[in-house]
């Protein structure tokens, strides 16, 4: 079997399963955490400088502990980890020059090396080493030497799949590599974004004596647990589209129940997959209506200022004729964002990516983000129940979720006075137009812990390639982090001299 056809297979046996539940995970509305962009309008000028940003690159490969917090003899068996090296800026060793690292989240290193633009955007200025590791069980950095499938299939093998053996595969990678180069004085400074801007907190936090400082980009660390509420996220995503359009926010808000009208007429499934050029028959209107839910997710997820994806839709959807109806306004605004395909909303082939797949299980084992709708100006309620959600992930993977881990583990609740006692070094960067941004830290825990946040930035903006026709305001948040790095670095060196061997 191939591997599209087998990951569309996996796509299928856990919507499936779900069903036997009554429930869907998809049902449940949590957007991938990645700070990738989808496809929906694409930068050229973004697309040009990702093609040339991987020349500098060498790859290399570490032979990784399978376990870090076991001693069963499997424990001890190793796999090939992915890590690439841009030695092009690096002020060497002997001058203790820095090491900028990030932290690859849930997809294959190489999107990141290619758009991740803020380490080699800002090495030659510090003369840093750039250092990209790749999260296990993606890409090419899969234990037994699976495919990525077969792999997450595998009930043993999927249970080294987590965030602690992550960030205990970064500490081991980063030690060993400080020795080889022979660079005990280089400091270090993890920089991550979205799910990858988490582990970078946690990185700080749990291995101070390997990382100096962390650059933590569009983070919800506090979307864990019951700490933030759970109808935040699209809470912001119909903020963002009432301060857009409020006709567009009000056609949206207006096409739910036209959708379920339609569908209860005779044949009215079929009209609705006529009218939206599905891939392949609508099943129920809960296809659509999912489908669109997400669409609009990720258009304000990420609305970059280049492209303005939101606007572009909601232009659409209001400059459409009003004789063509509420349905055909929405097709519009998809079109917009999508281009002219040959179907919409449920494309049978292509399959589902390693990205969708391993999100999944991480949100099924650990990282339970309980994010629903309650109340919403713009969208039907579709409430989180943790009860149904965890009955669904086991009935896919045999274990329920540990909804409680991530604040046992890492912390979250009493954030401010928690960190205010011992942390140092962390920069939380959000966008507040990113639905994500209502879980992040928006306000500073102390001198060294800040908050940096944009009224239109998205997610994970700042820490992409630079460009010349980004806003003033973008400009101005890189060059804050930046600052504020620079003085991490300032005062390690006079601790250096006044401590160090």
């Amino acid at each position: 079997m191939s591997s599209s056809h087998y990951s569309l297979l996996m796509f299928l046996i856990l919507s499936l399963a779900c069903a036997a539940t009554g429930e869907n995970l998809e049902d449940y509305n949590i957007p991938k955490l990645s700070v990738h962009r989808p496809t929906l309008v694409r930068d050229p000028a973004r697309v040009v400088q990702a093609s040339m940003a991987t020349k500098d690159f060498q790859t290399f490969f570490y032979n990784q502990t399978l376990d870090h917090f076991n001693y069963r003899p499997e424990s001890y068996n190793t796999f090939k980890q992915r890590f690439v090296i841009n030695f092009k800026y690096w002020g060497g060793a002997d001058s203790h020059a820095p090491i900028f690292v990030y932290l690859g989240a849930e997809a294959p290193i190489d999107g990141d090396i290619a758009n991740i633009g803020f380490l080699t955007d800002n090495a030659a200025q510090f003369r840093a080493l750039i250092v990209y590791i790749e999260h296990r069980f993606y890409g090419e950095s899969i234990p037994y030497g699976l495919t990525f499938e077969e792999a997450l299939s595998d009930n043993n093998a999927r249970g080294y799949f987590s965030s602690e053996q992550a960030l205990a595969d970064y500490a081991e990678i980063l030690i060993h590599l400080k020795q080889k180069l022979n660079a005990k004085q280089s400091p270090i400074i993890v920089i991550g974004g979205s799910y990858g801007g988490m582990l970078a907190t946690w990185f700080r936090l749990k291995y101070p004596h390997v990382a100096l400082g962390a650059l933590a980009s569009s983070a919800p660390v506090l979307y864990f647990d019951d700490i933030t509420p759970q109808d935040a996220y699209f809470s912001v995503v119909a903020k963002d589209f009432l301060d857009t359009s409020p006709s567009c926010h009000q056609t949206i808000r207006l096409s739910w129940e036209e959708i379920h009208r339609v569908a209860s007429e005779p044949h009215g499934l079929t009209k609705l997959s006529n009218t939206f050029k599905t891939c392949s028959p609508l099943q129920s209107s809960s296809d659509l209506t999912s489908y669109l839910r997400t669409l609009y997710a990720k258009v304000a997820q990420y609305n970059d200022p280049s492209t303005q994806p939101l606007k572009l839709m909601c232009d659409a959807i209001n400059g459409a004729s009003p004789r063509i109806g509420i349905l055909w306004k929405i097709f519009a605004g998809l079109v917009a964002v999508n281009g002219n395909l040959t179907c919409y909303v449920n494309p049978t082939s292509g399959g589902t990516d390693e990205t969708q797949l391993g999100w999944t299980w991480q949100i099924c084992s650990e990282l339970v983000i309980p994010l629903g709708i309650t109340r919403n100006t713009m969208f039907p309620p579709a409430p989180f129940n943790l009860n149904i959600f965890s009955n669904a992930c086991k009935s896919v993977f045999g274990v329920p979720p540990r909804s409680h881990w991530v604040t046992t583990y890492f912390g979250g609740h009493d954030i401010k006075l928690v960190l205010h006692r011992f942390a140092s070094n962390i920069i939380f960067s959000n966008g507040l137009q990113d639905p994500y941004s209502s879980g992040g830290v928006l306000k500073n825990i102390s001198s060294t812990v800040v908050a940096i946040y944009t009224t239109k930035g998205s997610h994970a903006l700042d820490i992409l390639l630079a460009k010349k026709s980004d806003p003033d305001w973008l400009v101005e948040q890189r060059k804050t982090e930046i600052e504020i790095m620079g003085k991490w670095l300032t005062t390690y060196y006079a601790d250096l001299r006044d401590f160090g061997n």
